[in-house]
């Protein structure tokens, strides 16, 4: 088991005895990594894994808390990231993706308006000055999902639209755990990009499936 996955598991665990309350607070970093066994660097992607799933709140310069979900929710919400390492459903979904969203991003350069490329460009500037993984996740959605509205077949965007939300979790955790996909997912955007800048069709379906791939692979990795 990954270090961080560990100290995911040691978090629920406490919660699920009882030894930390829903609403309770955390010990201090220090504090519950010596107690656990664990780095604080493990311990610290835990805490931002569980916070994206709002299993914790984390309130700057206050501290950690449980949220208040009763614990038999709590266990079900942090299932899913053990749980989807052996669920194949989600590369399924991934591999439709992959085909879908190349496409759609093939047709887009055909017909994405130099407005629409601009505000793309103001949305990948935001996202290199994202401070955490979940303004990056939101931005990648973001991306997405303006790049799918371009692609001149709004049913086509619908089913990538209805994509989003299940792989969703799985893109977050990579983000979280994979050295480096944040930057690679920056690259990869700006590929993108320029591609859809150049009206280069087939580069842009190319580089969007290379982007959606790489979750692919790691997931299988993970698998």
């Amino acid at each position: 088991m990954a270090l961080t996955d560990e100290a995911i598991e040691r978090i629920k665990e406490m919660i699920v005895s009882g030894e930390l309350q829903p609403g309770g607070r955390l010990p201090k970093e220090a504090d519950l990594a010596e107690r656990l066994g664990l780095s604080r660097n493990s311990l610290r992607e835990a805490v931002k894994a569980l916070s994206l799933i709002r299993v914790l709140d984390v309130r700057q310069g206050d501290g950690t808390y449980v949220t208040s979900l009763q614990p038999e929710v709590l266990l079900d919400t942090v299932g899913f990231i053990l749980d989807f390492h052996r669920d194949d459903s989600v590369l399924h979904l991934l591999e439709v993706r992959r085909v879908l969203e190349a496409e759609a991003t093939a047709m887009a350069a055909r017909h994405i308006t130099e407005d629409e490329l601009a505000e793309l460009a103001t949305l990948l500037d935001a996202m290199e000055q994202a401070s955490d993984i979940n303004e990056l996740i939101a931005g990648d959605l973001e991306f997405h999902r303006r790049i799918a509205a371009s692609c001149g077949n709004p049913v086509l965007a619908s089913l990538i639209e209805s994509l989003s939300a299940p792989t969703l979790r799985a893109r977050a955790w990579r983000g979280l755990t994979q050295a480096g996909a944040a930057d690679r997912t920056r690259e990869q955007h700006r590929a993108i990009h320029a591609a859809l800048l150049a009206r280069e069709a087939d580069v842009a379906r190319n580089w969007a499936a290379v982007h959606v791939a790489g979750v692919e692979q790691w997931l299988r990795k993970a698998l």
